[in-house]
């Protein structure tokens, strides 16, 4: 599994740049660029609103990939070594981006 570092502190998930989701989707069937991409796990945090999920969250995690131009793609699995998850202030998921992905311009 690829160690995950998320920057978006607006997700309900995120707990100190990890992911507290033992695997995360991350979106972009038709993405050429990683700002095409985005994370579909996110969820606003809300003021007041704490995650259910009641495991601790690790650095590593598993990454279900639609984005089926990126290079670490394999069958709809990421297999970088390291991904990073960006969009510090987003709102919803639109916002975010893998900015691990490299096209391969299959």
């Amino acid at each position: 599994m690829p160690e995950l570092k998320c920057t978006v502190q607006t997700c309900l998930h995120n707990k100190n740049f990890y992911c507290d989701l033992n695997a995360i989707k991350v979106g972009g069937d038709s993405a050429k660029r990683a700002e095409e991409t985005c994370c579909d796990s996110f969820e606003e945090r809300k003021s007041g609103t704490y995650s259910n999920v009641t495991g601790e969250a690790t650095p590593t995690s598993k990454i279900d990939c639609k984005a089926v131009e990126c290079k670490y793609n394999e069958e709809c699995a990421c297999h970088a070594g390291k991904i990073s998850v960006e969009g510090s202030q987003a709102c919803q998921c639109s916002q975010t981006e893998c900015a691990t992905f490299t096209c391969c311009g299959k």
